[in-house]
């Protein structure tokens, strides 16, 4: 018999310790996993998830408009918040209950808590107070919004979280920051009818995206109707008599609006764990610091995910806790490759990119090859509306080999899942040159680019 109550105790019910749990229960490992909240974590409860249905609701208005353009006649529309609301936490408790029924199948002990440690093989259940012990922890407990507390009047301000349960949609919103959160909510926000206003300290929205991809969504969102403000920060935010909120804007200035959302990042959520107890090490932002093969200092207590500040990815999350699989309970020991992720921003238009930018690969190559192409997509020509598609190749002159794939428009994202699996496999601009064509599509400009917009050489576009 084991001297442990536990082969794995997973703490955190997310996407990374569920499948963690799961695959481990499968092997036939004693396994519990223990969540305060629910199960299913940011992505599934208060994150991709419902932010995707969100989006697809603030698209509609746009695809009554086109409508017209194909000889359809739409009649009068209304939209209802709480309707969307009511179906998107039905949507939810669904998937919830998929999660839960998945982890009790392959034997899961599901424990509805919270647990901290208490030394290196040892979990208190804190609503038991009582504590239990484990050969293997394993803490995937995610991130939360950072509250920006340093910001005077930010108590008066949403995050993520509470953007989907707003009792009623405000009339008009200021969304600070210019990441992924920030620049998909201004998004749906607009695309539902409220006034919206991003700011970004930044010179430009979606940091470390490429620059193409960033300028073109700037210009298409404020050709929206959508005010982006660019290094810009507020002072602080205060409450008027009218029930509306102020936030004053650096460089002087204010604006007034019915509600302030907060997406300046987001902090791992480790306090109260117990690491110090446990002697866990963690670094400045409270992330949790571990090694190639997702182990902390401390040998039987391994973390993943979020909470380690690597990259903030659901996918990214399953992908580690697979690697954990591998080397702890398959005599397999797997690092988790980070590298080349395929991402995508539901923004409207979306992007969807794998693999380095031009400037970064200018950086790390010679010479580049930039293939670039930029139209509007079939589907507007008879509709009338003038956004356009931007799509993105960057290869290295020398091995012919493509870097990075970047696209703007219409279903950017599910195209970017594919260019993943091409980019990762290091394929050349020849292999894409002799891939045929699917014609009439938008993504037939990926291989019919013959010839370089321009090159970059030490860093200096050339032509």
């Amino acid at each position: 018999m084991s001297d442990f109550d536990f082969d794995l105790f997973v703490i955190g019910g997310g996407s990374g310790g569920v499948r963690a749990a799961r695959v481990a229960a499968s092997l036939g490992k004693r396994v519990a996993i223990a969540e305060e909240y629910r199960f299913g974590g940011t992505c599934v409860i208060r994150g991709c998830v419902p932010k995707k249905l969100f989006v697809y609701a603030s698209q509609f208005p746009e695809h009554f408009e086109d409508a017209a353009g194909y000889g359809w006649t739409v009649g009068e529309t209304s939209f209802d918040w709480k309707t969307l609301l009511a179906n998107k936490d039905h949507e939810i408790a669904r998937l919830e209950g998929l999660y839960r029924r998945g982890l009790e199948n392959a034997g899961a002990q599901l424990i509805e808590s919270r647990a901290v440690l208490e030394g290196p093989n040892t979990i208190r259940i804190v609503s038991e107070d009582r504590t239990v012990t484990a050969r293997h922890i394993l803490i995937a407990t995610g991130g939360r919004p950072n509250p920006h507390h340093a910001l005077p009047g930010s108590e008066y301000a949403i995050t993520s979280d509470e953007a989907f349960h707003l009792d009623e949609l405000p009339k008009s919103i200021l969304i600070a920051g210019g990441g992924y959160i920030a620049v998909e909510f201004a998004n749906i926000f607009h695309g539902l009818g409220v006034e919206t206003t991003l700011m970004y300290r930044g010179l430009e929205i979606l940091g470390r995206f490429d620059m193409d991809m960033r300028r073109g969504l700037h210009k298409a969102m404020v050709d929206k109707g959508i005010t982006v403000l660019t290094q810009t920060s507020s002072t602080g935010i205060t409450k008027r008599d009218d029930g509306g909120l102020e936030v004053n804007l650096t460089g002087g200035g204010s604006k007034v609006v019915d509600a302030v959302m907060l997406a300046v990042g987001r902090t791992p959520n480790t306090e109260g764990l117990g690491l110090e107890k446990a002697g866990v090490e963690t670094g400045s932002l409270g992330e949790i610091l571990v090694d190639d093969y997702s182990s902390t200092n401390v040998e039987s207590i391994y973390a993943l995910g979020d909470v380690t500040n690597r990259v903030q990815l659901t996918p990214v999350a399953i992908h580690e806790a697979m690697c954990f699989i591998d080397t702890v309970y398959r005599n397999k020991p797997t690092s988790p490759d980070h590298g080349t992720i395929p991402t995508a921003v539901f923004s409207q238009p979306e992007i969807g990119t794998v693999g380095l930018s031009e400037d970064e690969a200018a950086k790390q190559y010679d010479t580049l090859e930039i293939y670039r192409a930029e139209f509007r997509p079939m589907r507007h020509t008879l509709s009338g509306r003038q956004e356009k598609m931007i799509m993105k190749l960057v290869v290295d002159a020398a091995s012919r080999r493509v870097l990075g794939a970047h696209i703007l428009g219409v279903d950017a994202g599910e195209m970017a899942q594919l260019l993943g699996i091409a980019v990762k496999a290091k394929l050349t601009k020849d292999d894409f040159d002799a891939t045929m064509a699917v014609h009439p599509s938008a993504a037939e400009e990926l291989v019919t680019m013959y010839q370089p917009s321009y090159l970059v050489r030490k860093g200096e576009r050339v032509g």
